[in-house]
């Protein structure tokens, strides 16, 4: 029974770490430009920043919680911190508390302006925060193929 529930924690864990990464690297790269150039108006950018946070914040609970499930049942504290797996799993966890703070500093700084029905300038404070968190994103998923490959 513990293969099947391991099984399935490997499953929504990286299902869940795809679909946000995944969005990381669109609203930096595709939603953000757009923005950048005034060539989309304030509610439909703020719809997409609003429900790109909603699933940046589930996305990271899952990924927490599975996380978690899935450490628990495969290291013990020796193993964490004394192999090169254990110190993946834990830059893993570093990598994704700095992945959704950054996301959450990000998007505040485009909500803010936002609300003062600004556009451009949202998307530019923004930007460097979403530049990072693509950076943090990517690195996330390097840690996760080196764990998958068996390091």
């Amino acid at each position: 029974m513990a293969s099947v529930d391991i099984t399935i924690g490997y499953v929504v864990h990286m299902l869940f770490a795809a679909v946000w990464t995944g969005g990381v690297l669109f609203v930096t790269y595709g939603v953000l430009p757009i923005a950048r150039s005034g060539d989309i108006d304030n509610e439909p950018f703020a719809h997409i920043v609003s429900r790109f946070l909603t699933l940046s914040r589930v996305s990271a609970l899952v990924l927490f919680l599975t996380g978690g499930h899935l450490a628990g049942n495969l290291y013990t504290v020796e193993s964490l911190t004394g192999s090169t797996r254990g110190y993946l799993v834990i830059a893993m966890l570093v990598i994704w508390f700095l992945l959704a703070g950054v996301i959450e500093v990000g998007t505040s700084k485009i909500s803010d302006g936002l609300a003062e029905r600004k556009l451009r300038e949202p998307a530019r404070k923004g930007r460097p925060f979403f530049l990072a968190a693509s950076g943090l994103a990517l690195l996330l998923l390097v840690d996760a193929g080196l764990l998958l490959s068996g390091v």
